[in-house]
This record gives structure tokens, sequence and C-alpha cells, in this order.
């Protein structure tokens, strides 16, 4: 089961959009780092999914496993969410 859900933004990314829509219409929550925003947090989204894009989409399940997905890629965030 999902624990946690944190999504690494900027506010031009349509992408980013993209995740948190489809987040939303699954009724599913998640917190947003807005890397415009917090831009000292950077490195932490680069160390964790070692690119330089985003969306960054970490899902942390109850055992603290985590999911790491770079981009909209439903084919790994679908799973992930269930």
């Amino acid at each position: 089961m999902v624990k946690d859900i944190t999504i690494f933004t900027t506010g031009t990314c349509a992408y980013c959009g993209n995740v948190k829509t489809y987040l939303k219409a699954k009724g599913v929550g998640y917190k947003e780092v807005n890397l415009d925003l917090e831009p000292e947090r950077r490195a932490e989204a680069h160390q964790i999914s070692g690119a330089l894009t985003v969306p960054v989409t970490v899902v942390t399940k109850t055992d603290d496993s985590r999911e790491v997905i770079v981009g909209y890629n439903l084919a790994k965030l679908a799973p992930a969410i269930n």
C-alpha cells in the first residue's frame, strides 16, 4: 500500500500537470515540491532519480520501499500507486 507520494515539479512542466491530474482523478493525495520555489531541493531530486528532468514522482510504500518514476510514465505510475 502507498504511504506517501512526492512529486518534484517546475511551474513550466506540462508533464508535471499531467501526473498531478492523473493522481487527483484516482483520488490519490501527494506532496508537491516545486523546484522553482525550492531550488535548494534540485540536488535531492537528481540524487533520487538520476535525472535532470521533471516530473520525478516518488511513491513510498508502507514498508518504506520506494519507486521512482521519471516523467509522465503511466506504465510505471499506475501499478506503483495500486
